[in-house]
């Protein structure tokens, strides 16, 4: 017996309704009763898309108010003690989304928590905290509220959905010398208690994700991994438990998954091979997950290839256990409904399939297992032959002349002219900057009147010429401002862009762009990844006439945006018809055309933006080198080909650095900035033993938040660096660009900003 399942769903909605309805509640605009109504139709909806769609068992508790992990932070009652929080009732909204956000008012001034990426996606998490006065309890009832708002909408078999103890704890940031065994000790009665709560329910089934399986764990981590699951296990009041594992193989730490519950998803798209490796030692009588749909990228499945996945998977266990057919991850990394799309062609459409569409593949491939709706299926499966051959053929695909110049790639076309000390001397006499430099990242706030501005564009409401006139406005609004409030490197401000990657792409050729493919990258922070379905060529420069002008109405150095090859594939749903290596070098090729263009421009500093370099890090560090190689030779190819004088920037942001320093070295930016603030400058511990050869600016300003950070707290944090980077070398930045913030405080923290490299100045003249 096969069934139909699910492990997560997109939280945003077609329209992005969660999105606009959370961001009304911070303004103000909604009360909490209208943000929870609008929390509660959106899961309706959601939930019944799947019903419909054919699912047996619907994932609950997916949903989230902002992160899925702050979730669990919130019904384990784990509030860090600024947040004044108090725990005797369930965690308040307001206190959820200032441990997100942070938050600033008349009677309180706290920091948000950490946020880094979620393994190598574009999701970021809020990092949970722990300390030897750290507690756990149930402080939230929303997960068992859904159970019964599922059932009140027609869910027959709601099955929640939860973060496994041992990766909410792996995946956490211990603050003092508390041992994890002690915290897991504390934490696994509250996990018994919240399982014996669903058992009273009827729950059948939970699902506890545990990704920390694909990881290389040492011998601590599988200590806890062995400990929490043997509690879990030996609870008797509890429902079915699924392990859920996903972005990779789990093969090295099967002696622990198999342990694991009464059931385990497997991913089978990233990881073919554990059909064969995990699928024969699990215990009989198991659940089994296979996720053969594609749940991270959009191309549509191979039904004959997963099928006969399927099939074997069968044949391994006999026909003896209950199949479970899923995607291989929770879909919340796709888009909703292709069936939105009306701006594809035709030809690219038919090879794409996103969250509503995977379902169907899913429901699909479980009747023909089971050999139920052959006729129809029979079509369906004609359909997705039609679409890889076609797929494999079209002259979309190949462009010969980007092809000619990949194959005569050498090594001189990653070698700057000089090392960086020579480099850094021409600079320094060409740009007369300061000590401690002051910049932004690039993006000034996306205010909704630029917005606008396209809006009107692309209905016919503006023209060109208009439309243009009235960027110009604002970047020059922009240069003055900057110019005003005495930053030394001025940028342009990115208000042409509508994302920094989406914009690239609608220039290159080979990608293709959706109107309502949103995903989420953080809280309400959506994101519409362009679509790479053939070969990467720039027909004509991007963002020189826009750098060139703003060039031209200033007399202080002026940096060049881009966005680096490594984050666009990243950030991009790529094509899986060649390597991520060979479609990055085309994407290099690309950027290294803009960087030389605009150099002839005028333009002295040129930031080629990598912040998810560390997010393409493969999971298991035996695959590290690898990709090291090629990514960093990527970044190299687009930054080597200017003169000494031209400096080259970059810019990494939320993620885990400490490990490899090494590799960013390698890319030989002459100037990185890099998120440091919400941090407190942990990072910089990594330089006590890798000491970073070129300019560093570790960010005072945690742009993520609303609050406006002191200048003392700027000044502290610039202080703290120093212990670590020598002050010639040091530079003084946000940690990320501002487009998502709003001028007033962007005004107010920018001044304290400068104030601080102002009076980290005036130290070394007394």
């Amino acid at each position: 017996m096969a069934v139909a399942s699910n492990l997560g769903f997109p939280r945003f909605g077609i329209k992005r309704e969660w999105k606009k309805a959370v961001e009304s509640f911070w303004k103000g605009k909604l009360d909490e009763t209208e943000l929870r109504t609008v929390a509660d139709e959106l899961m309706g909806r959601h939930w019944r898309m799947q019903s419909d769609a054919g699912l047996f068992a619907t994932p609950v508790n997916d949903f989230s108010f902002y992160d899925h992990m702050l979730d669990m932070t919130a019904l384990l009652g784990a509030v860090p003690p600024r947040y004044n929080a108090p725990l005797d009732e369930d965690v308040s909204l307001d206190t959820y989304f200032a441990m997100a956000r942070g938050a600033q008012d008349e009677s309180r001034d706290v920091p948000a928590m950490e946020m880094t990426k979620w393994f190598d996606t574009n999701y970021h998490y809020i990092v949970p905290e722990f300390d030897e006065n750290t507690n756990f309890l149930i402080a939230s009832q929303q997960p068992f509220r859904v159970v019964d708002k599922a059932r009140s909408v027609g869910v027959e078999h709601p099955r929640p959905v939860l973060i496994g103890p041992a990766t909410y704890l792996l995946l956490g940031k211990v603050l003092d010398n508390t041992s994890l065994a002690a915290l897991l000790e504390r934490l696994l009665p509250v996990y018994g208690e919240i399982l014996r709560l669903y058992k009273e329910m009827g729950v059948y089934v939970v699902q506890l994700d545990e990704p920390c399986l694909i990881l290389d764990l040492d011998e601590e981590a599988k200590q806890i991994v062995k400990t929490a699951w043997d509690y879990l296990n030996g609870l008797t009041e509890r429902p079915k438990l699924l392990t859920a594992t996903y972005f990779g193989s789990i093969a090295h730490n099967s002696d622990l998954a198999v342990e694991m519950g009464d059931g385990l998803h497997l991913d089978l798209v990233r990881a073919p091979e554990q059909l064969e490796e995990i699928v024969p030692i699990l215990p009989e009588g198991h659940l089994i997950g296979l996720g053969v749909v594609n749940g991270r990228n959009v191309w549509r499945c191979d039904l004959d290839r997963a099928l006969t996945l399927l099939k074997r998977a069968v044949d391994i266990r006999h026909g003896s256990e209950e199949i479970m057919v899923a995607p291989s991850c929770s879909l919340l990394h796709s888009p909703i409904d292709l069936d939105l799309e009306s701006g594809l062609s035709d030809e690219v459409k038919g090879w794409l399939a996103f969250g509503a569409q995977k379902l169907g593949e899913v429901v699909t491939l479980t009747r023909v297992l089971n050999g139920e709706g052959l006729v129809d299926a029979q079509k369906t499966f004609a359909a997705s032959r039609q679409a890889q051959s076609e797929r494999a053929i079209s002259k979309r695909v190949v462009n010969k002349s980007v092809r000619e110049r990949q194959a005569h790639i050498d090594e001189s076309i990653t070698q700057r002219q000089s090392e960086f000390p020579v480099r850094a001397r021409a600079q320094k006499n060409k740009l007369n900057l300061p000590p401690y430099p002051t910049t932004t990242i690039g993006s000034f706030p996306q205010t909704r009147e630029v917005r606008r501005l396209r809006l009107k564009l692309r209905k016919g409401e503006l023209t060109q010429g208009q439309y243009e006139s009235a960027i110009e406005a604002e970047i020059l609004n922009t240069l003055r401002y900057q110019e005003e409030a005495g930053v030394d490197v001025l940028v342009h401000g990115e208000f042409e862009r509508n994302d920094m990657v989406e914009y690239f792409g609608e220039q290159l050729d080979g990608f293709a762009f959706t109107q309502h493919g949103w995903v989420q990258s953080y809280g309400s922070r959506g994101v519409k990844p362009p679509i790479i379905y053939g070969d990467v060529n720039r027909p004509n420069p991007m963002t020189v006439r826009w750098s060139k002008f703003a060039k031209d109405n200033t007399d202080r150095p002026m940096k060049g945006m881009l966005t680096g090859p490594v984050t666009i594939l990243q950030w991009s749903f790529v094509r899986d018809d060649q390597s991520r290596e060979q479609t990055c070098e085309q994407i290099a090729l690309a950027i290294r055309d803009e960087v030389l263009d605009l150099e002839k421009a005028g333009i002295d500093v040129v930031q080629i933006d990598e912040p998810a370099f560390r997010e393409g890090l493969p999971l298991r560090k035996q695959h590290w080198q690898d990709y090291f190689d090629w990514a960093v030779r990527c970044f190299r190819i687009t930054a080597s080909g200017v003169r000494d004088d031209t400096q080259i920037h970059t810019h990494m942001c939320y993620s885990e650095f400490n490990q490899i320093f090494d590799a960013i070295a390698a890319m030989d930016a002459d100037v990185i900035s890099i998120e440091a603030s919400r941090s407190r400058m942990e990072l910089l511990d990594a330089f006590d033993e890798f000491h970073y050869p070129n300019d560093i600016g570790p960010g005072v300003w945690d742009i993520h938040s609303p609050r406006v950070p002191s200048i003392d707290e700027m000044t502290e944090l610039l202080t703290k660096a120093l212990k670590y980077i020598p002050k010639e070398r040091l530079w003084v930045n946000p940690d990320c660009g501002l487009k998502t913030r709003g001028w007033p405080e962007v005004r107010e923290s920018l001044a304290n900003m400068v104030e601080a490299a102002r009076r980290m100045r005036e130290e070394i003249v007394s």
